[in-house]
C-alpha cells in the first residue's frame, strides 16, 4: 500500500511538471489521473489498492459514529427516565479475529460506545466478555457486535 501511495504522489507531481502549473488543482487532477492508472494497471501493482482500504476505514468510522449516536441516545433516555428499566449484565462474544491489534480495536470500539465495556479477553483470544448497561438478549447483543464492528474490522484487515 505504501508503494501505491508513493506512485500516486510521483505521478501527480509529474503531471504538475508536464502541465507547467504548480497549483493544488493541478495536483488533484494528477492524483485522479494516478488513481485511474493504478486501477487500469491493477494486476501489476502489488497488494490491494489503497483507496479500497481507505473506503473500508471510512465505512468503519461511519458505522461507529452511527452506533455512538444511538448508544448516547439510549444512555440519555435511561438517565432521564423516572424509573430504571435497564437490565445490566455480562455476555460473551465469540470472535473470529486473531491478531492482537484486531481484538484490541474491537474491544476499544465496544468500550468507547456508551453503555458497554469490554471486560476481558480469554487466554486463547476467541472470547470477549462485555458488560452492557441494558441487555434484552445476550445472543442478540453478541450478534449485533459480530455483524457491525467485527465484520468491518475483518473487511478492513483482509
Amino acid at each position: 500500500m505504501a508503494i501505491q501511495l508513493l506512485i500516486t504522489v510521483i505521478i501527480a507531481v509529474l503531471w504538475m511538471f508536464l502541465q507547467e502549473t504548480y497549483t493544488m488543482q493541478t495536483f488533484v487532477v494528477g492524483i485522479i489521473f494516478a488513481v485511474v492508472l493504478l486501477v487500469m494497471l491493477r494486476r501489476f501493482v502489488p497488494g490491494r489498492l489503497y483507496f479500497i482500504t481507505i473506503w473500508r476505514f471510512l465505512k468503519l468510522v461511519l458505522v461507529f459514529s452511527k452506533e455512538l449516536l444511538i448508544a448516547n441516545w439510549d444512555v440519555v433516555k435511561a438517565v432521564y427516565s423516572p424509573r430504571m428499566n435497564t437490565k445490566p449484565g455480562i455476555f460473551r462474544v465469540h470472535t473470529e479475529l486473531r491478531s492482537k491489534w484486531q481484538i484490541t480495536l474491537l474491544a476499544n470500539l465496544i468500550s468507547l460506545t456508551p453503555g458497554t465495556l469490554s471486560l476481558v479477553v480469554s487466554d486463547d483470544r476467541t472470547v470477549l466478555y462485555i458488560h452492557a448497561m441494558d441487555i434484552h438478549s445476550t445472543e442478540e447483543s453478541a450478534h449485533n457486535i459480530k455483524n457491525t464492528f467485527e465484520k468491518l474490522i475483518m473487511e478492513l484487515t483482509e
